[in-house]
């Protein structure tokens, strides 16, 4: 089942984006991730609007493989450069759904 990673980020240093945007693409296609979307153009159209940088959605084709790049060492210096320079939320769904009513999403078991 496809996983998605979504990456709700508020940049409080800038210093880590360039290499963070150039490699960190690189190590999620190792791992079967592919970006769907990563982008600082957010426009909130309901409700109070979040103070974030930048928005980024990823496609890994399992939670294993999603584990997998989380967890890469090569991924490690990364990750710390982006907490250390930014305020992150990452969220992790699946294509379930939960009324059923989609017939080409994944009905819950």
């Amino acid at each position: 089942m496809p996983i998605f990673l979504i990456a709700d980020v508020k940049v409080t240093d800038d210093a880590w984006l360039p290499d963070y945007a150039g490699k960190a693409h690189d190590i999620v296609a190792k791992h079967g991730g592919k970006y769907l979307s990563r982008s600082g153009n957010i426009e909130t159209i309901e409700g109070e609007g979040l103070d974030t940088t930048l928005i980024a959605l990823i496609q890994f084709p399992s939670r294993e493989a999603l584990d997998a790049f989380a967890s890469d060492p090569a991924y490690a210096p990364f990750a710390a450069a982006r907490k250390a320079g930014s305020v992150s939320r990452f969220h992790v769904i699946d294509d379930t759904e939960i009324a059923g009513a989609i017939p080409y999403l994944s009905k819950p078991e």
